[in-house]
């Protein structure tokens, strides 16, 4: 196969890959300013589904439990995972890769299994009375092991040699990790938290198991679709989610380029 044929296979290949991808939310999106009950039906534009989301109560009230369980969890995961990474990586060799290997198991396994575990350790070894505190720790545990995944290749690019500086120039070791290591991790910190923020909006079979009484903006949506099918007003629900997404993960992108430029001129 010539050159140009391999180009225009990737191409294509690329072509198909993005439309299956960001195909279905312009679908969505697109749909969300018409009334129509039935999918797919133009029934002529209207923001009335937008307006009939940020009056329903039931709604914000289950944004607010996703976004305020989300933001905790996640800045918790923050302070977990980034000292969970700085640990791991002065690690010699064979404890290194066992912790890392164990910093995966959370992220591989079934949902299913991790919410069962939770179930039964807040049920038979530590009781806690209060549903929302219960899905904050769960959460903030699935979430932990991804702030670690992005913080550590971070570690991995500094200079070995500032710490034992720092500690050279009189500083102790944790001023040292607060003062000179954490200012060079902010973007795979800003990375991480990120991360665990969508992990934990999008959670819906541990936040059903756990935290049973706390009403989320995934078990609004399952309970909508198991009971009455796809009310329009999830169709405006989901652009809001998505887009908002879209704009974190854009300015995080933005702000984390700018903190790359300024660290490597002030290398220079």
């Amino acid at each position: 196969m010539s050159a140009k044929k391999k180009t225009i296979a990737v191409v294509v290949t690329l072509a198909v890959m993005i439309a299956v991808t960001y195909l279905p939310m312009v679908v969505l999106t697109v749909f969300s300013f018409t009334d129509a009950r039935t999918l797919g039906v133009w029934n002529g534009f209207t923001f009335d589904l937008y307006g009939e989301l940020f009056t329903n109560e039931t709604i914000m009230n289950a944004l607010l439990n996703s976004v305020i369980i989300g933001l905790v969890a996640s800045f918790l995961a923050v302070i977990l995972g980034t000292f969970a990474s700085i640990g791991i990586n002065s690690m010699k060799r064979t404890a290194r890769m066992i912790s890392e290997g164990m910093n995966q198991i959370t992220m591989v396994n079934a949902d299913i299994v991790t919410a069962i575990g939770f179930v039964l350790l807040f049920l038979m070894v530590i009781t806690i009375p209060n549903d929302y505190v219960t899905l904050i720790i769960a959460h903030t545990m699935i979430c932990t092991p991804y702030v670690v995944m992005s913080v550590l290749p971070r570690l991995g690019q500094l200079n070995p040699n500032v710490y034992e500086a720092g500690l050279d120039l009189g500083a102790k070791p944790m001023r040292t990790i607060l003062t000179v290591i954490l200012p060079q991790l902010i973007p795979g910190i800003i990375a991480g938290f990120a991360l665990a923020f969508t992990i934990s909006l999008d959670d819906y079979t541990i936040s059903a198991l756990v935290g049973s009484s706390v009403m989320t903006i995934p078990k609004f949506l399952y309970t909508k679709l198991r009971t009455k099918g796809i009310d329009p007003v999830l169709r405006a629900l989901s652009v809001v989610i998505m887009v908002a997404i879209m704009l974190v993960l854009v300015a995080i992108n933005i702000s984390s380029s700018k903190m790359e430029k300024k660290r490597k001129q002030a290398e220079k």
